[in-house]
């Protein structure tokens, strides 16, 4: 769990309703279906036409990377590597067979099986690096499309507000209610400000980050199965890896 996306969505939650409160615009001025459906429900739908099926479904997949990121022990990992690294030279490459199976890691699998049927070390590094490259893009297009939320809810908050405003512009007959519909207009600007830099931007920045230190790690598990695949000494390939560690 990243305690830091909850700690800070909890924040971002108490700044709105305790700003509301301070400035004494009250918890219920922060409340508008209309604002809701123009801002939120349109921001969906302008990124449902931005964004092709599949990246906008691996961004609902993804999204929970925000607050429990794929777990990553780099230092564990390293040992393993050198521990298979131990296995190849007392045992040789198929010593590594059984170990197959028992990875949960999918890209992992493919770079130990690729190993075992011993693959030309160039060989298996482009083809972990194709798989690398791909699913890198894949993840940071889902990313974007956050990004891409964050962008388009401050302009759908300014039309809520355009909407609002007319609305009270055919209400100058009774000055009784042009407070109240000023006060609503202003509402979906807030949604669509607050949503953007309080929400969606941030969650596609901490989105980047998380697949950045995923692509890192397994940088160092290519070069980890390379340097197996070559021969190395085990303690030349835990010198090399640990670069990886900081």
């Amino acid at each position: 769990m990243d305690i830091f996306s909850v700690i800070g969505i909890i924040l971002a939650l108490l700044a709105l309703v305790g700003g509301s409160i301070l400035k004494g615009a009250g918890v219920s001025s922060l409340w508008s279906s209309a604002a809701f459906v123009i801002v939120i429900l349109g921001t969906v739908a302008a990124i449902m036409v931005h964004t092709p099926p599949a990246v906008f479904k691996r961004a609902a997949a993804i999204v929970a990377w925000v607050f429990r990121p794929p777990s990553s022990d780099r230092a564990t990992l390293v040992a393993q590597i050198v521990e298979w690294s131990n296995i190849a030279r007392k045992q040789g490459l198929l010593g590594l067979e059984p170990l197959v199976n028992e990875q949960p890691d999918a890209f992992m699998k493919k770079g130990l099986q690729m190993l075992v049927d011993g693959l030309e070390p160039e060989a298996i590094r482009h083809m972990l690096e194709i798989d690398l490259s791909g699913q890198e893009h894949e993840d940071l297009a889902a990313a974007k499309v956050f990004e891409a939320m964050g962008v388009y809810a401050p302009t759908l908050g300014i039309i809520g507000a355009v909407f609002g405003l007319i609305a009270v512009m055919k209400n100058l007959a009774d000055p009784s209610k042009l407070g109240h519909g000023i006060a609503a207009a202003f509402t979906a600007t807030i949604y669509g400000i607050a949503s953007a830099n309080l929400f969606f931007l941030p969650m596609a920045s901490k989105l980047k980050s998380v697949i950045n230190h995923r692509s890192r790690e397994r940088e160092m598990i290519i070069e980890g199965l390379i340097a197996i695949a070559q021969g190395e000494n085990p303690r030349n390939i835990e010198s090399k890896l640990a670069g990886f560690l900081h």
